[in-house]
């Protein structure tokens, strides 16, 4: 059949034809051979675009597409709609991107940028003269999600999934759900008590029926593809029959052995056997046995499983392996602070009277270890003066992390208003480069806190803390006056940078999804598909996917919630065909597409001799094809044919 490609050249406003001639693109292009129709329009996405090339279709009979415009990534599914609806393959519809690729890159080189761009088109056109009429492929559809993270963004997607009717496993490393939420004394700017709003959902999550929930637990294996991924779960020996346990806490009470308390972030002590803090759910003990006696000292002690009422301390349970098969996976693994001790600089992990935020969060919370009230760690007297500091480790490319982390500027300024309602006649002092209150009331509180409550805001950064004298002693400037500062201080609070779950990079590994550059899962497209994974199936909620406040992350994790339910609305899942194949007339069966397939896709055919690609599993990355030795690993709509054709017309003079 002859090929009858159209081509739709797109101003996007000056976009485009502020730099390109869009005019004469196009009528360049009506004379390259197997181009029935060539066309220019200002804003070929807008409705009355697409109806253009819905109507051109019919009236040339074309057979395939060209619509040259900017990134697939944005408009490619549009486009598709369009020429299906009128009656072509929507694999025959192709993006030439004349905007990122040519125009933009080349403002003032007119002539430069028109040639670029008609050579552009005529690579695409070049490729969809041999483009295959593909179909979508389908495969069965799992209908339960697993969730993996139980802090406010886990259970917000938990919860939105199982009230949309569908089951979920939810899974949480520690011994109790909540994350760093549970941690934190009140929450800005309503200054609401965070255990209020926190404890009815994490009792509800742990009561709902659709929700299997698996705390002390960690991801051990997955295996499989979107609607069809099989999972394994260690559940970690918690040496106490959690069934069983009625939570009493007698062993807790009679346990001989202290250590630090890591939801006290180290403030406080707690148990070798512990449950970690009072409102924790499941509200069941776990042992430790990296402090346990019992573990350490061959057999001494045994008092928890002497004093048990129930008889439910189980020194020789193991960890446990449960396997799932789930059809989609949200991530929500959360955030770690920047490791105080390196900022040096400020005597982090040195001096004890230099605290995290964390730290003061848990200082502040009636349920803490002072019980609200404010005090150094390093005596327990009540601070008269406290210096807190913004962008400890944010916004330093050189040193530490070159991005902000969006969070420190309001609870430090939380911190410093709380800090004067409980000790009225303290002075709180923040130091800050640029104060960033971006969201609702956030500014309206960060006034409210150096107008009515009198914190005093000193633009500049510390250059260093020392101990002088039994006090914090804090040098700064004063970038507004010039001058420089020094404070002798009581503490020194550390707005620290927010970074990625210590175990996110390895989790991220084993499920084979994305990071940024500095580890925070990575999302398929930053404003148009903000928590969906390059990777199908996967789904991203809360700090996991970057720096966020509470009420964006419950927000991304309904949304994540929502792509869940949308992909289970469906019996079966429809995935893009443009994937590897194997030519099995010429495969050497030599098992080197098998080795670096990163999806495990590849397997081998042992009756036959010969590899095969597992069609709802491949990703369609290339990665076989360009390994090789054969040829024989081809991909659909872009074969080595399509290739060589695509650069000659690229070389044409």
């Amino acid at each position: 059949m002859e090929e009858r490609i159209g081509v739709f050249v797109c101003h996007c406003g000056s976009n485009i034809a502020g730099v390109v001639d869009v005019k004469r693109v196009a009528e360049e292009l009506g004379k390259y051979p197997g181009v029935a129709h060539s066309t220019d329009y200002t804003y070929m996405c807008s409705d009355p675009g697409q109806n253009l090339v819905k109507d051109a279709i019919k009236e040339h009979n074309l057979t395939g597409v060209i619509v040259a415009a900017c990134s697939p990534t944005l408009h490619e599914a549009t486009f598709r709609r369009a020429g299906r609806v009128a009656g072509v393959n929507p694999y025959q519809v192709e993006i030439a991107n004349i905007r990122e690729h040519c125009s933009w890159v080349h403002q003032g080189e007119k002539e430069a940028a028109t040639e670029k761009a008609i050579k552009i088109i005529k690579t695409m056109v070049e490729k969809a003269r041999l483009d295959e009429a593909l179909d979508p492929i389908s495969v069965p559809m799992t209908h339960k999600a697993l969730v993996v993270g139980a802090g406010i963004a886990g259970i917000q997607a938990a919860l939105d999934i199982a009230n949309a009717g569908h089951e979920v496993v939810l899974v949480e490393k520690s011994p109790s759900v909540g994350g760093h939420m549970a941690q934190l004394s009140e929450t800005f700017p309503t200054l609401d008590c965070s255990q209020c709003i926190m404890t009815p959902k994490m009792v509800e999550v742990s009561q709902h029926p659709r929700i299997n929930l698996m705390t002390y637990s960690e991801i051990d294996d997955v295996a499989g593809f979107v609607g069809n991924f099989k999972v394994k779960i260690r559940k970690k020996a918690a040496y106490v029959d959690r069934d069983a346990c009625t939570g009493c806490g007698v062993c807790v009470e009679k346990c001989p052995v202290k250590t630090e308390s890591e939801f006290d972030e180290g403030l406080a002590m707690r148990k070798a056997i512990y449950t970690p803090f009072p409102q924790a759910v499941p509200n069941k003990p776990v042992l430790d046995p990296e402090h346990c006696t019992y573990f350490l000292k061959d057999g001494k002690c045994g008092i928890c499983q002497k004093v048990c009422p129930v008889g439910c301390v189980d020194y020789e349970q193991k960890d446990e392996i449960i396997e799932e098969e789930v059809g989609a996976i949200v991530v929500a693994t959360g955030y770690d602070l920047y490791p105080i001790e390196n900022m040096g600089e400020y005597g982090g992990g040195k001096y004890a009277d230099v605290i995290t935020g964390l730290q003061f969060e848990r200082m502040l919370s009636a349920s803490g270890p002072t019980e609200g009230e404010v005090r150094r760690p390093s005596d327990g007297k009540e601070p008269k003066e406290i210096v807190f500091l913004t962008c400890c480790g944010s916004r330093d490319p050189e040193a530490h992390m070159p991005y902000c982390s969006k969070v420190c500027c309001m609870y430090l300024t939380k911190h410093a208003m709380l800090y004067k309602h409980k000790v009225h006649d303290g002075q709180a002092y923040v130091f800050y480069m640029d104060v960033r209150t971006a969201g609702k009331g956030y500014e309206e509180f960060y006034t409210r806190a150096a107008e009515e409550d009198d914190v005093l805001y000193i633009r500049g950064k510390v250059s260093k803390i020392y101990e002088e004298d039994g006090k914090v002693m804090v040098w700064g400037v004063d970038t507004l006056t010039g001058k420089k500062v020094e404070i002798a201080a009581d503490m020194a609070v550390l707005g620290l940078a927010t970074v990625p779950n210590v175990a996110a990079k390895k989790l991220a590994n084993k499920l084979k999804i994305h990071t940024d550059e500095w580890g925070f899962l990575a999302e398929a497209h930053p404003k148009l598909r903000p928590v969906e994974s390059l990777a199908p199936g996967f789904y991203l909620a809360g700090a996991a996917q970057g720096p966020k406040d509470i009420p964006e992350a419950v927000a991304q994790a309904s949304g994540a919630a929502s792509k869940v339910a949308h992909l289970f609305a469906e019996e079966e899942y429809h995935r893009e065909p443009i994937i590897a194949w194997i030519d099995e007339d010429t495969c050497a069966g030599c098992r080197v597409c098998i080795s670096v397939c990163p999806y495990d896709a590849a397997e081998f055919d042992e009756e036959n001799g010969i590899a095969k690609i597992q069609e709802a599993i491949c990703e369609g990355c290339g990665a076989c094809i360009a390994a090789c030795p054969s040829a024989s690993a081809q991909q659909r709509n872009l074969t080595d044919e399509q290739v060589y054709k695509m650069v000659s017309a690229a070389l044409e003079g």
